[in-house]
């Protein structure tokens, strides 16, 4: 059974989730550097998070919960598709840290289900951390332009570009460019699986 989802912050341009990360992390008697080795990130990293001047990945987001104890739900509202149709008027659709990053899942969850989709839209003068996890991702763009960091390889990706990797390969991506970008994402890494949350 998940929690409720944490009421965030939230101000004119979005919701700010450095609050509430650092709220569970101080009620769970956990320090920075603790925390930062359990998500896999750098402990400036997660203090940039924490006071809301970083804005982190759903992954990396879902890693840093799992960190503090509670499912990725206890900071983001969970969408919960009931149907295997998403109609793009009334689709479910989240944003995280300032609408830097806007989603909208187009997946459903059933049995046995293994991908996990989304159309992102992604703000300009975003870039992300370079991460590793395990699973394979697909991203094609379907307006604007985006940067991937592959193994250290800058690849420029423009509407109608694709690329498929392998998760354990390091990679992130940024958008340098004056406009938002929009694209497909599909992964083996379902962040929003359901998981029991440790009470601290």
């Amino acid at each position: 059974m998940h929690p409720p989802a944490a009421t965030l912050a939230q101000d004119a341009d979005g919701p700010l989730i450095g609050g509430p990360i650092r709220a569970r992390r101080q009620k769970a008697e956990m320090t920075l550097q603790a925390v930062a080795e359990a998500a896999a990130i750098s402990p400036g990293y997660l203090s940039l998070i924490e006071r809301d001047k970083a804005v982190p990945t759903l992954t990396t987001l879902d890693r840093i919960a799992r960190a503090l104890g509670v499912g990725l739900d206890h900071f983001v509202g969970r969408p919960q598709p009931t149907d295997c149709l998403t109609r793009g008027a009334t689709r479910q659709r989240f944003t995280v840290g300032n609408d830097q990053l806007g989603y909208e899942r187009v997946s459903a969850q059933f049995p046995g289900a293994e991908l996990s989709s989304y159309v992102l839209t992604v703000a300009p003068g975003y870039a992300s951390e370079v991460v590793v996890h395990a699973g394979e991702e697909h991203v094609y763009v379907l307006d604007g332009a985006l940067v991937l960091t592959l193994e250290g390889e800058r690849l420029r990706l423009a509407r109608g570009d694709s690329v498929h990797y392998s998760s354990g390969r390091p990679h992130g991506w940024a958008n340098p460019h004056g406009a938002p970008a929009r694209v497909l994402w599909t992964g083996t890494h379902d962040i929003f699986a359901p998981r029991t949350a440790v009470e601290g």
